[in-house]
């Protein structure tokens, strides 16, 4: 059994291009906080970045990159102290590992055009979060009141989590269960 002891993962130079159709107050919020978050969520990565992987397993073991797709790579196995490059041979699953230990592997992922759930993600994401739809979209409330008087007022509870949850309750979630898993 391989064990990941680290990912990193660089910011991309530019994110998928902001889809259309948004409100004024969705259109207002940080386009690459929200493909963050998608991207955070899903195992696809659209735009190019490296990606750096440290893994251990041992002779023979199956490795499959946790991201997609997987444009390059390259691997070195740490012996004396020092990184060793090693090819990392095609295996049934995915690599397989030439030897007992600890593999450093380097990748470029990412790539392929934007399918169309995913703008849509980004629409009911963005649009959720700004609470733009209407001037009784509250996001995450739990309860909300409004003035019926002059005596009686507005007022809006949210739960704790509502940003936590955002791609849950937005929708957002539903559109890209297929790009979970690599």
């Amino acid at each position: 059994m391989i064990d990941l002891l680290k990912q990193v993962e660089s910011v991309p130079v530019a994110f998928p291009d902001t889809p259309g159709g948004l409100s004024d107050n969705a259109t207002a919020l940080d386009s690459n906080m929200i493909w963050s978050r998608i991207e955070t969520y899903v195992s696809h990565r659209w735009t190019e970045r490296e990606v750096v992987w440290t893994i251990e397993g041992h002779e023979d073991d199956d490795w499959t990159a946790p991201l997609t797709p997987v444009v390059s790579l390259a691997a070195e196995k740490w012996e004396s102290g020092s990184w060793v490059s090693v090819t990392l041979p095609e295996g049934p699953m995915g690599y397989c590992l030439p030897s007992d230990g600890q593999f450093r592997i380097t990748a470029q992922v990412g790539g392929g055009s934007v399918p169309a759930a995913v703008p849509e993600a980004y629409r009911r994401l963005a649009e959720y979060l700004s609470g733009a739809k209407d001037s009784l979209n509250e996001p995450g409330a739990s309860s909300i009141s409004q003035t019926i008087t002059s005596d009686l007022q507005w007022s809006v509870t949210r739960a704790p989590n509502w940003i936590a949850r955002a791609i849950q309750h937005s929708g957002a979630a539903d559109l890209l269960r297929p790009y979970r898993r690599a």
